[in-house]
């Protein structure tokens, strides 16, 4: 069972208790034509007050009674929908923000964030309780006919031509409305690119450029908007205007039956009443028709979402010291079908650093991806201490990996929040830690708060080193045993590179294996292993400086030139690794 059944299941009992306030809800609504009835079949020919003034006591108590009834069922319907966006709304977040990794290029048309809240907005609206309303409708019908068979057959006649109506508006809206929601996250996807790339659309003028983008995707989405409103509205009004005809029709009926003394004028007052309390439900449930449309649509694509079955708990595996081991793994993007790595094998141990090199586009990132988990690979296994990623819960994976992506974001949130990943229970005195090994720790000290200092969105208070430095140093949090760095050097200065390689070597020293992507060569002086990647393939792999003068007579690498290329290491630096290059 899913976390979407799981769910839909825990609150399935509570419809239960849902159903029975609409029983007493609805029976209490009879109040009103029964009082008529009396009133013009008792009280008028009577012409007795404490008659009335009775009847109106109960009518008072009996309404005020059923009004309590109807405000706990609406909020126990609020509740359901705060109850499933508990269970649900954490998958839901993890899922969306895991989405690139997963779909790739089609991320931008999943948010079941969204979907989640459509729902829980769906739970209390006044759509849902129609639809608990609406099976009364035959019993308010059959009390019409039980009055007299001729309303009773006009009340039938009534219901269904409402019912071809509400048909009619799910046939017209339905495609309508996936239409709407498509348009609506290519909308939001164009907007939250561009306000992660905001800088370069002022700097480069782009600003009219995606803004007529924006244009074109916001008018057909506002066409199709328009036109499920058009056609939910047209059958709106059709079913109120029909439903207070009907009503009217119903009371000529019903007079010209108490003309001919069939029934009473009580009788025929309290049947144009029952009845349009029985059509009701299918006109406000006509009304509310996108909303419910919306929310089975949100629903569908929740079920789509996590159609796929629950993995098993993983096992609590203990924390590797002993190495790393690259099986043979091939590598395809999400979203495409391409392998960008092809057959990669490589073995690290502990206290070891590893620098990677190759051309642009040859599988670099890809490969630092698929080393942390990101991108598990099509074939082949990464492990630790022979134990596969995937075998690990992510979460615990998580304490012992470091990663630097190309790409630096950081969180809205203090520095400290984000150096310890917003790990609860953090202690202090590890963030100062991490902070000092990456050399971050008097620039964090420079600014006015400190650590405490608050980051925008996407830690726009700092420069793209500084983002760099912070994110380092959260890569280093906790001592992981395996940290991956993406090209840390990017926006680095003179004193950067020296406070990554220390931070590099302090790293192996401890036992840890650092993997270091790099176009820059100062990067790789402290590493002392490299592999040559050369379109998706290991090219060559081994000590630092056999590699190196390789590449020097390949010129294979952009930007590594023989002047550039950095010392040989220590010569009291053992090399502490053992390697199975591809062939």
């Amino acid at each position: 069972m899913n976390v979407l059944q799981s769910a839909m299941a825990s609150i399935r009992r509570t419809f239960w208790a849902v159903g029975g306030f609409s029983c007493v809800v609805n029976i209490l609504m009879l109040t009103g034509p029964i009082f008529m009835l009396q009133i013009y079949d008792r009280v008028l020919t009577s012409r007795s007050v404490p008659t009335l003034i009775a009847l109106a006591g109960l009518v008072v108590a009996l309404y005020l009674f059923m009004g309590i009834v109807d405000l706990v069922r609406y909020r126990v319907l609020t509740r359901i929908g705060h109850k499933f966006d508990e269970d649900i709304g954490r998958s839901a977040f993890v899922t969306q923000v895991s989405s690139p990794i997963k779909l790739g290029p089609t991320a931008a048309k999943t948010e079941p964030v969204r979907d989640v809240d459509q729902i829980r907005s769906y739970f209390a609206s006044p759509g849902i309780t129609a639809l608990f309303d609406m099976p009364w409708m035959p019993i308010y019908i059959g009390i019409v006919f039980l009055i007299h068979p001729w309303l009773g057959y006009l009340a039938v006649v009534g219901a269904i031509i409402l019912f071809i109506i509400a048909v009619g508006v799910d046939r017209v809206a339905r495609p309508l409305m996936r239409d709407t929601s498509a348009l609506s996250a290519q909308r939001n996807a164009i907007v939250s690119s561009g306000r992660r790339n905001a800088e370069v659309l002022h700097g480069m003028g782009m600003m009219g450029s995606i803004g007529s983008v924006w244009d074109g995707v916001n008018e057909r989405f506002l066409t199709a908007n328009a036109k499920a409103a058009d056609a939910v509205g047209l059958s709106s009004v059709l079913s109120k205007t029909f439903r207070l005809f009907l009503q009217s029709a119903v009371l000529a009926l019903g007079a010209y039956l108490a003309i001919q003394e069939v029934i009473s004028p009580g009788a025929m007052i309290a049947a144009s009443i029952i009845m349009a309390r029985g059509l009701q439900p299918v006109e406000m449930a006509v009304q509310n028709w996108r909303q419910m449309l919306g929310a089975q649509q949100a629903y569908k694509r929740l079920k789509q979402t996590f159609n796929a079955p629950t993995s098993e708990e993983a096992l609590n595996l203990p924390s590797p010291s002993q190495g790393l081991q690259v099986e043979n793994i091939t590598v395809v993007p999400p979203g495409s079908r391409t392998p960008t790595l092809i057959d990669i094998r490589f073995q690290l141990a502990a206290g070891t650093a590893l620098g990677i090199i190759g051309q642009s586009g040859c599988g670099k990132s890809t490969l630092a991806r698929a080393l942390v988990g990101v991108w598990p690979p099509l074939r082949g296994v990464v492990s630790l201490d022979h134990a596969p990623l995937h075998q690990w819960d992510p979460d615990k994976l998580g304490q012992h990996i470091g990663y630097l992506p190309q790409d630096v974001e950081l969180f809205e949130g203090t520095i400290a929040e984000n150096i310890a990943r917003f790990r609860a229970g953090a202690k202090d005195e590890d963030v100062i830690a991490a902070a000092k090994t990456a050399g971050c720790h008097e620039l964090i000290l420079s600014f006015k708060e400190g650590y405490g200092t608050q980051l925008g969105d996407q830690g726009a208070r700092l420069s793209a080193g500084q983002r760099q430095r912070i994110a380092l140093a959260r890569a280093l949090f906790g001592d992981p045993f395996l940290i991956v760095l993406d090209e840390p050097n990017s926006n680095l200065d003179g004193y950067g590179d020296s406070a990554l390689n220390k931070a590099i070597s302090s790293t192996k020293a401890r036992g840890a294996i650092v993997i270091v992507v790099a176009h820059r060569p100062s990067a790789l002086s402290a590493t002392d292993k490299l592999a040559l990647i050369d379109n998706g393939r290991l090219a060559d792999f081994g000590d630092r400086d056999e590699v190196l003068k390789k590449v020097m007579r390949r010129e294979k690498v952009d930007n590594i030139r023989p002047a550039q290329l950095p010392q040989p290491a220590d010569a009291g630096t053992p090399p502490a690794t053992t390697a199975n290059p591809a062939e």
